[in-house]
């Protein structure tokens, strides 16, 4: 399924265009040129936001299509939508695909998630590609590292890699690939949440500076208080899609037989966090941190304890 071997794609889609689509599309413009990019995202369908994606569609080049019903001329399609919305929109392409084409999932999402969207696909003929993106896409776009995995990981792969895609081949069943990210993201994501708890802490406690000095004599390899800034910086700007990944870490725990309710409670830092600082630009650390502890602290229902995001209340059961 997919191109013939070595064979380049001509048409490469994106069903979603957000923050991982678009480094993809820019990158990908800029080491080949015999390719046409297309794309549809949600926020087309009637949003307030519209007019903004497709400036952004028209900045990168990307030609709107219409619906997940308007990517038949398209050689690969990108799932790159958020971790919720994965299955929903697996679900709405999946009866346009045909035979020839290869859909590429790099949402963040547990392995059964990834297995079901494998096997909505394959119903309709299409090749599907488990994809995990393992580091930021910025600078390197479609270079960043990632692991794939699937049933036709051997036809696909090296046509990848000719594109400049880079990653290692980790299996042939939809799952493997995002596993190892969903593992990976407990300890990524969970450090970011020890930081910020910490700082919290330390600012709630008057003992701010006395922390961050401490913590620098005691792992000066770690570049504090850099490294503090970029933990904070990382949760404040993706803090939403990074808690609906570690409520997916969660299910993969689960899934596992082990407690998922550390992946959870990171989950809630990163989306408290995320919605403490709106408008909070250009603020010293101390400033950030001061201005979520005050949002945590002023309503109660911002505590960790609160509902999770995806609408359930948390296990009680000891971590």
């Amino acid at each position: 399924m997919g191109p013939s071997s070595r064979e380049q794609p001509a048409n490469i889609g994106f069903l979603g265009f957000g923050e991982a689509a678009r480094s993809f599309a820019q990158s990908l413009t800029a080491r080949q040129t015999r390719i046409r990019l297309f794309a549809w995202d949600i926020l087309l369908d009637g949003s307030g936001r519209s007019a903004a994606m497709r400036e952004i569609m028209a900045a990168h080049e990307v030609e709107m299509l219409s619906g997940p019903d308007s990517f038949g001329n398209c050689d690969l399609i990108f799932s790159a939508v958020t971790a919720s919305q994965c299955l929903g929109a697996i679900g709405s392409l999946a009866p346009f695909v045909r035979p020839g084409q290869s859909i590429i999932d790099i949402n963040s999402v547990a392995p059964a998630i990834k297995r079901q969207a494998a096997d909505t696909i394959g119903t309709y003929g299409a090749a599907y590609l488990d994809m995990a993106v393992m580091a930021p896409v910025h600078p390197n776009g479609h270079g960043t590292a990632v692991c794939v995995a699937g049933p036709t990981v051997g036809e696909l792969w090296p046509i990848l890699e000719d594109m400049g895609f880079n990653g290692q081949v980790v299996g042939t069943e939809a799952g493997a690939a995002t596993a190892i990210k969903m593992v990976r993201s407990l300890f990524v994501k969970g450090l970011e949440a020890i930081t910020v708890e910490a700082l919290l802490a330390a600012e709630a406690s008057g003992c701010f500076d006395i922390i961050l000095a401490s913590l620098a004599a005691s792992y000066p390899g770690l570049g504090w208080p850099t490294i503090a800034s970029y933990h904070l910086d990382r949760v404040i700007s993706h803090g939403k899609r990074r808690s609906e990944e570690m409520l997916m870490s969660a299910e993969t725990l689960n899934a596992l037989g082990l407690n998922g309710n550390l992946a959870r409670h990171i989950a809630a830092v990163h989306a408290l966090t995320h919605a403490a600082t709106a408008g909070g630009a250009n603020r010293s650390l101390r400033g950030l941190v001061s201005l979520v502890l005050a949002h945590r602290l002023g309503d109660a229902s911002r505590q960790i304890s609160s509902p999770f995001a995806s609408g359930s209340e948390p296990d009680t059961t000891e971590i």
